[in-house]
């Protein structure tokens, strides 16, 4: 065995949030994870270029454990019982009497399957880590686009109906 380690030596170097090879600037890590998206669906997928503009406070929607209703296109934050903490549509939060209409005071709909660990269905998506998290900033975004400015074709997938917002996101 070689006495000393040297990072030149590997084709690969793979980085995860235990902190194990380096330590990470979470919000110059979110804002570039942010600005890489965002370029990408103006650039390549048309969309507006209101989403390269980002207001300083804008990543504080950011939190572990955000979970996306596709169906409704809502983000959750759940209780330990699976009720819905609080809520928004897009970055707009909902008011508890929204909340209430929707999801009721009753555990949310997906909740076992969401706390067994699965991430992801065609119903939702949980932002988990901290590398999801600017995605669930930028689709909350795009939702607020498409609400202010209307459905868009491009804005879904033809061949799935999954929103392509979702796909170029969570992907």
């Amino acid at each position: 065995m070689q006495q000393y380690f040297s990072l030149a030596d590997c084709d690969v170097v793979g980085f995860d949030l235990d902190h194990t090879l380096c330590r990470y600037h979470l919000p110059q890590s979110a804002r570039l994870i942010y600005d890489s998206f965002a370029q990408y669906l103006v650039t390549e997928k048309g969309y507006d270029e209101d989403l390269l503009i980002l207001a300083p406070d804008s990543l504080d929607f950011c939190c572990k454990g955000l979970v996306l209703d596709i169906e409704e296109g809502n983000f959750l934050k759940l209780a330990e019982d699976g009720t819905v903490l609080r809520a928004s549509h897009g970055t707009k939060s909902m008011t508890f009497e929204e909340i209430l209409e929707i999801y009721g005071r009753r555990e949310w709909k997906h909740f076992n399957t969401v706390s067994g660990m699965v991430s992801r269905t065609a119903k939702y998506y949980l932002y988990d880590n901290y590398f999801d998290l600017p995605g669930a900033l930028l689709c909350a975004r795009v939702v607020d686009s498409l609400d202010q400015h209307g459905p868009v074709d491009k804005a879904l997938n033809k061949e799935s109906e999954e929103p392509e917002i979702i796909s170029s996101c969570i992907t």
